[in-house]
């Protein structure tokens, strides 16, 4: 992702991360004598305006038409990133705000449902969150309900605490006797084991075992194929329109775009997805993201990890390119570890 760029030298360097700053504050392009002010450098306008030139020639910042000063490119976002920034981890009232809204032991649904909504109130950006499949939690407990006809209500209640009612259409009516012998025959051979696991070994053994196979078994997995499907993966978006009041994305085409990738949600799912691997914070600026309506927009992300240190999902902040990084990225990194640790009530706290 990272583009190489020519050594800048240690005045270069204080100017263009002056002139960032100062853009990042202030949002208006920024002249020679500002920089001279600000950087606190021993040197003349011209020399600035020379080093400027340089910096413009090789794209890290550019020069509106409308103005003399100089406003910071995605690549000069990029350097600044890399190489320029100095982030500090939150406060410790900051980190216990994060705790508060992520309380251990509650359910999953419940927790990133939070964190998209605390990520977006905290950042004043939008909070992204992907939902972990199901398959990845072992399931506590079920329950089969006769609804009308071939409708039965399956109420699963799993390890993390989260319970789910799913509405399934069976081959054929069953009785209550009939839910209540297979609700526990699933209880007593699977609980505690994940969803896919349970699916699989059902219809495995009744391929293997043909009529020989008791018929509690069979109407195990009859209901079990559709009650236990993990189904798939989604992401939960909140704070899209926070972004109508950023000056940077005002232009109402360019909101448009914004919000139908939004409402897709596959696009965003698909970059978040891209990140799951990774060791830590990863951050997509401007064409990095690979998703056109995010040309103008920095993706900051973190996976977040479940009890055994699996990754669940990815968790993240979409915003303008002009963010205040040094206090989005150690906050999305912040939440990241206490949804793990809420996600993981039994694990010691760091």
């Amino acid at each position: 992702m990272n583009t190489p760029y020519p050594t800048l030298d240690p005045r270069a360097r204080r100017l263009l991360r002056t002139l960032i700053s100062q853009y990042i504050r202030e949002g208006e392009p920024v002249g020679s004598r500002t920089l001279a002010k600000r950087s606190g450098l021993d040197v003349s306008p011209a020399t600035i305006r020379n080093i400027m030139a340089d910096l413009e020639d090789i794209g890290l910042v550019a020069a509106p038409h409308t103005s003399a000063g100089r406003v910071p490119t995605a690549q000069g976002y990029r350097v600044f990133v890399d190489s320029l920034l100095q982030v500090q981890p939150l406060e410790a009232d900051e980190i216990a705000r994060l705790r508060a809204n992520l309380p251990a032991g509650a359910g999953t649904q419940t927790l990133l449902s939070n964190v998209s909504e605390l990520l977006s109130a905290m950042t004043h950006f939008v909070g992204v969150v992907t939902v972990p499949r199901r398959e990845q939690f072992a399931f506590r407990h079920i329950d089969f309900v006769a609804l009308d006809g071939q409708r039965v209500l399956v109420i699963l209640v799993f390890t993390d605490n989260e319970v789910q009612n799913r509405i399934i259409h069976t081959r054929r009516p069953y009785s209550p006797s009939e839910l209540e012998q297979t609700a526990n025959y699933l209880n007593a051979h699977f609980a505690g084991r994940p969803l896919s696991e349970i699916r699989n070994t059902l219809l495995r053994e009744i391929r293997d075992a043909h009529q020989a196979m008791e018929q509690a078994l069979a109407n195990a997995a009859d209901l079990a194929e559709q009650a236990l499907d993990p189904g798939s993966e989604d992401v939960l978006v909140a704070g899209q329109t926070r972004l109508m009041g950023v000056q940077d994305l005002s232009d109402l085409d360019r909101l448009r775009e914004l919000f139908e990738a939004f409402a897709r949600k596959r696009e965003i799912l698909q970059l978040l997805e891209g990140c799951i691997q990774a060791q830590g914070v990863r951050i997509f600026i401007g064409e990095e993201t690979g998703l056109a309506p995010l040309d103008g927009c920095t993706v900051i992300t973190s996976p977040y990890r479940g009890p055994q240190g699996q990754v669940l999902g990815v968790l993240g902040v979409i915003g303008p390119t002009r963010m205040a990084y040094e206090r989005v990225i150690p906050m999305v990194q912040a939440t990241a570890d206490v949804l793990g640790a809420a996600l993981n009530p039994a694990a010691p706290t760091q």
